[in-house]
């Protein structure tokens, strides 16, 4: 009876805690559970789940990615230098970030799998590489229409109305974020459940040594993988610009740890013990319908931190727990 239990709360526990806040929440304040307000919940945790769809890859094969954080803030600020200081055209303003995500990751591939530094050492001294780049690009200041040069001129250009879409339009009264993730959360699990690519990054990450006996080509896989984490991170980086209309420097600093929390609290959905796109949705589902809440209790915003550290350290309790218990 004890062990069904526990495997019930490990299979169901994350669904039943989203159901019970969201409960608590519309019963407390009357205007939680309306469209306008799950529509609002839902765009924020747009830019947080893209970011956690970059952790998952990044974890599938058994890393870690540390630099997400900063690659938001670079590819915020990028986007909207690229508008304000030198009035690029929309395909420009897009594919630069982009771009910039995938070198990132490809330079913590570099330095994971060729020159052997663990996950966590490389990607955390990237993480401040990226961080000392992009303040330096902008010698500290955000970026925002018509702003005031160091020269004491003003910038020439302002956000373009067709990037602003991204991340305040609708499309047929949705918000345009919230298609956006829900059509990369299907198309991730789809890469992860039914493409070779996809299937082999598991493989990697449950036994690199076994899979490279196996023929698989683990350091071709991993590279995939963190490129694949450096280009979610900046889709949310975009996104996050184009919800603000601004080029904040610290975009990414607060996203690290949601996403994380995001990441692990989607281990224990379903019961599937590894990261998985599902999971990691419904995790930042958590952590998104939790601040909202908060925010609408009149919670101080600096407690946020606090609730943020405990879903993660539950989470984790969670996940490694029922592993303990599996393996004995």
């Amino acid at each position: 009876m004890k062990s069904n239990i526990l495997e019930w709360a490990y299979k169901y526990g994350a669904l039943f805690v989203i159901g019970f806040v969201i409960v608590f929440f519309s019963l407390w304040d009357e205007h939680f559970f309306t469209y306008d307000n799950l529509s609002d919940i839902l765009r924020s945790i747009s830019i947080v789940t893209f970011v956690a769809i970059g952790i998952t890859f990044s974890l599938a094969v058994d890393g870690f990615d540390l630099s997400v954080g900063s690659t938001v803030s670079l590819t915020t600020v990028l986007a909207a230098t690229l508008m304000v200081w030198h009035e690029q055209p929309l395909i420009v303003v897009i594919a630069v970030p982009l771009l910039a995500g995938a070198l990132i990751g490809m330079l913590n591939a570099f330095l994971i799998v060729r020159i052997r530094i663990p996950d966590l050492l490389a990607t955390l001294a990237v993480m401040y590489i990226i961080s000392g780049i992009h303040r330096t690009y902008t010698k500290g200041y955000s970026i925002y229409n018509n702003m005031q040069m160091s020269d004491g001129t003003n910038a020439p250009g302002v956000f373009q109305d067709s990037f602003l879409w991204l991340g305040q339009g609708q499309l047929l009264g949705i918000p345009v974020p919230v298609v956006l993730m829900v059509l990369a959360v299907i198309l991730v699990h789809l890469f992860f459940t039914f493409t070779k690519w996809g299937r082999q990054m598991y493989i990697t990450g449950g036994n690199e040594e076994a899979a490279r006996l196996s023929g698989i080509r683990v350091r071709r896989i991993r590279l995939a993988a963190y490129m694949a984490s450096g280009v979610f991170a900046a889709i949310g980086g975009l996104l996050f610009a184009a919800r603000t209309g601004t080029g904040q420097i610290d975009a990414g600093a607060p996203l690290l740890m949601e996403s994380v929390a995001a990441v692990f609290v989607g281990y224990s959905v379903f019961g599937a013990g590894k990261p998985n796109v599902i999971g990691t949705f419904f995790g930042a589902v958590l952590i998104g319908v939790l601040l909202n809440g908060l925010t609408m209790m009149r919670v101080p915003y600096y407690t946020n931190d606090i609730i943020k550290g405990s879903v993660l350290v539950l989470a984790l309790a969670v996940t490694f727990i029922h592993l303990h218990r599996r393996r004995a």
